[in-house]
């Protein structure tokens, strides 16, 4: 027997919490096919089966906390030469499987990439007595989502007909005389599904729902909360804001966006212009990218920029390496590629390390102005905002024009109001003015 223990997953990570087993009791699996999903304080990481066998005991059920060398789990490694196990056709199947089935009620996720199932779809496969195995999974890194379930559960009594359940996955036993149309009339004249009896009566009702549910807070939403709190207590912190107009942009963007994804695989988009503004900026004004070490001021003559990104378990900012070296091209495949992996929970601790100063962009969520807070021990960070047509004055006549409200946070103690204030100027002047950016003035 073997045990799976927490491995160390980073410098500083003492604690990690269960985020999903991918496996169950009893699963045969495939060596280094991944069993369980482990959220830390940074990121998720992945701990596979050493080899080949079951899956025999979980000790830490899903949103449990464990320390790096708890066993969370017992595995059988399958004798030498031993392969996984055939399912066997049950002596009950279905008559209906000697006619051929629709495609749509056919098991798809026969591979052997786990499925890995979302909460809100594991409850829709329980209502709908289904399992995994028949659903095809459409979310990133093969997570199995609650559309899933309901297009699968859909295109199925489509076919059945509109009053039967899913007759392909519970069928009503019959007799071995009983041809299959017959299992599917038995089916259809089940009556309606009723409310249930343990339902309180006051949902029935339509009076309000006032229950609670109370779930721990996660690993990586308590980093978050704490890492807030310090920058609140322990910088002084101030907003500053200005307002961009953002049509020079576009219209460079929407001229060159076909030739670029044809040229480097991935669109252009808006960070990467923002990405390089905040570099010159950083140049010019050292202090913004600057930190306070104990009585020190460090000031890095390099520009590693976080890019704050909505993930599968909340906001996180990895981080651009050198974005001053970096040409439009690879910021946009670097932020595509983080994007990509945070929502599959894939992002390293590594990725989200260090950090001189950080982009968040509320405006992707509607968000119109904000005050961001600063990712400590950085001294800055930009937030953008939604685009908005809005009439402005220009060269002595009002003219609409898509305008964006930008705001930069920052470390007093570090920068003076009037560095603050010149950096979001020239923020401001290299966006409305892009051949900035090429003849570096």
């Amino acid at each position: 027997m073997t045990e799976i223990i927490v491995p160390s997953v980073g410098e500083s990570v003492s604690e990690v919490q269960i985020g999903q087993w991918l496996k169950k009791e009893g699963d045969w699996v495939a060596g280094g096919t991944d069993l369980v999903d482990l959220e830390t304080e940074k990121a998720s990481v992945q701990i596979s089966a050493p080899e080949d066998g079951i899956l025999v005991k979980i000790l830490r059920k899903t949103e449990e906390f464990a320390t790096v060398g708890d066993v969370i789990a017992t595995f059988q490694p399958a004798p030498q030469g031993a392969t996984a196990p055939t399912p066997s056709t049950p002596p009950n199947a279905p008559i209906a499987s000697s006619t051929p089935s629709p495609t749509a009620a056919q098991p798809q996720n026969l591979g052997t990439e786990p499925v890995r199932v979302m909460p809100a779809a594991s409850r829709m496969l329980e209502d709908n007595q289904l399992s995994a195995s028949q659903v095809s999974a459409s979310g990133p890194g093969g997570r199995l989502l609650k559309e899933d379930v309901a297009r699968f559960v859909s295109q199925t009594a489509s076919t059945v007909g509109p009053s039967s359940p899913i007759a392909s996955v519970a069928p009503t036993p019959a007799p071995a005389q009983t041809p299959a149309k017959t299992v599917t009339s038995v089916v259809s004249s089940a009556p309606p599904k009723q409310a249930s009896p343990a339902q309180p009566q006051n949902l029935i009702q339509g009076t309000p729902n006032r229950s609670e549910e109370i779930k721990p807070m996660s690993m990586i939403r308590r980093t978050i909360a704490t890492r807030l709190v310090q920058a609140q207590h322990n910088a002084a912190l101030l907003t500053t804001f200005n307002e961009v107009d953002m049509q020079p942009v576009m219209q460079l963007r929407n001229k060159y966006k076909e030739a670029f994804v044809d040229k480097h695989g991935v669109k252009l988009g808006f960070m990467s212009f923002f990405a390089k503004a905040a570099c010159e900026g950083l140049k010019r004004y050292p202090s913004v990218n600057a930190e306070i070490r104990g009585n020190n001021i460090v000031y890095r003559h390099y520009c590693d920029i976080g890019i704050a990104i909505g993930g599968g378990k909340g906001l996180v900012v990895p981080v651009l390496r050198n974005v001053e070296k970096m040409s439009f091209a690879e910021i946009e495949r670097n932020i595509s590629e983080f994007a990509s992996r945070a929502t599959a929970n894939k992002l390293m601790p590594e990725d989200l390390e260090g950090g001189t100063f950080t982009i968040s962009n509320g405006g992707i969520y509607g968000s119109l102005l904000s005050t961001p807070i600063v990712n400590p021990p950085q001294s800055g960070i930009l937030g953008l905002h939604s685009i908005q047509e809005r009439p402005i004055a220009l060269n002595g006549e009002v003219v609409i024009r898509p305008m964006m409200y930008l705001a930069l946070t920052y470390d007093h103690r570090v920068i003076d109001g009037r560095e603050a204030v010149t950096f979001l100027k020239t923020i401001k002047e290299v966006i409305e003015d892009p051949s900035r950016l090429f003849l570096e003035i």
